[in-house]
């Protein structure tokens, strides 16, 4: 494996990593509030992001790279508000779609294409996950500081995010 490939892995690794402590803290916060329904929505994104991060892990070794475990920093756990939480579900989103697009790049940069080939799930992965961050928070922003709208978004969340889903 290209070092240089397998170093952009291993940064992929921690942001995977990041990102699915920072989706749990999200959960917590939420369950905090009294929004069960964010916070179930939000311990599923934490578990995908687990699951993307052990994904690469294994891509790594069986490429006979070297993977490293990242150390974590500790992710923000204090939200003003159900917009503030899904703006920064979009902004960490977006970051993680930027640092895909840079490996790609590399890959194709370098003329590794089998990286290349492995990392098209995690483009295609990356457009559903920013579309449905970017519905929840348009679906926010409709409602405004509605509180009986609160209510029936955090009912309803897992139910929008997955017509979202089916819809790309």
């Amino acid at each position: 494996m290209n070092k240089s490939i397998e170093a952009l892995l291993n940064d992929q690794i921690k942001y995977e990593a990041n990102a699915s402590m920072h989706y749990l803290a999200m959960a917590s916060w939420a369950d905090e509030n009294g929004y069960n329904g964010v916070s179930e929505f939000f311990y599923k994104q934490s578990e995908e992001e687990r699951l993307h991060m052990t994904k690469l892990v294994k891509f790594v070794n069986e490429r006979s790279g070297k993977v490293i475990v990242p150390g974590l920093e500790k992710p923000k756990d204090d939200f003003g508000s159900l917009n503030e939480l899904f703006e920064d579900f979009l902004r960490s989103e977006m970051f993680v779609t930027e640092q895909i697009n840079h490996v790609i790049f590399e890959c194709l940069d370098k003329k590794d294409y089998n990286v290349h080939n492995f990392m098209q799930w995690y483009v295609t992965e990356q457009l559903e996950e920013e579309a449905v961050a970017r519905t929840l928070l348009d679906k926010l922003n409709i409602i405004g500081d509605d509180k009986s709208g609160h209510y029936m978004f955090d009912r309803d969340i897992n139910t929008i995010a997955t017509d979202v889903e089916v819809e790309e």
